[in-house]
């Protein structure tokens, strides 16, 4: 059982700048709940990869609280399988805002995870919520595939595979046109070219197999 901060709404509500967010999000940690099921990330360790409606299920969940995020000036900026934890009825919660920044500007700092990076942020330029929309595409990858789009034997060639957006889509396991649609939408170098957060929950990838109760089965 693991036990996870939750980011209340009316504080992020009231947050002026970034520095405010991040005393916010430690007095956050005194509210905490039961992630029932744990990390994301030991369940897909575990299968190896997940089925299509699941995959969807995740990406809808995670669409939605970033659209939240992102309306209050947050961006997260380190989404990764373990930063998300699971309740008891398979419902997906963020955990970890230790990257997290709210700002109306762009940004400088690189951070986050290096498999997850968008390219804007490996080449140290200014960058913006539509970072966490590329780390959409690499989740939705990881989810489908078992591994995530980038990964390569060193780093570097992982930084090389970024810039270049070098993806490629196994034959194996099976995955949809639809699927492979909203990851080549969303992993687009040009940050302005990738789906908005209402395009991706438009999507009918998304449309066609999301739960309309919100839960994973």
């Amino acid at each position: 059982m693991v036990i996870i901060e939750v980011v209340v709404v009316a504080m992020l509500m009231v947050v002026v700048d970034e520095t405010l967010l991040m005393v916010v999000v430690t007095k956050v940690l005194e509210y905490s709940q039961y992630a029932h099921n744990g990390e994301l990330y030991k369940e897909l360790n575990k299968k190896g990869h997940f089925n299509e409606k699941q995959a969807t299920m995740y990406i809808l969940s995670l669409t939605k609280a970033l659209a939240y995020c992102h309306e209050k000036y947050v961006i997260h900026r380190d989404i990764k399988p373990e930063n998300l934890l699971l309740d008891h009825e398979g419902r997906l919660k963020i955990a970890d805002f230790g990257w997290s920044v709210q700002s109306r500007s762009k940004r400088h700092t690189m951070c986050g995870t290096l498999d997850y990076l968008a390219p804007e942020m490996v080449e140290n330029k200014a960058h913006d919520y539509a970072v966490d929309n590329w780390t959409l595409g690499t989740l939705c990858y990881e989810f489908l595939y078992g591994a995530p789009p980038f990964e390569a034997e060193s780093q570097v060639d992982t930084f090389k595979r970024i810039m270049k957006v070098d993806i490629s889509f196994p034959s194996t396991p099976y995955v949809s046109l639809e699927a492979k649609n909203l990851i080549s939408r969303l992993l687009v170098k040009d940050s302005s070219r990738r789906l908005s957060l209402q395009r991706i929950m438009e999507h009918p990838w998304i449309t066609k197999n999301a739960n309309p109760m919100g839960v994973c089965n």
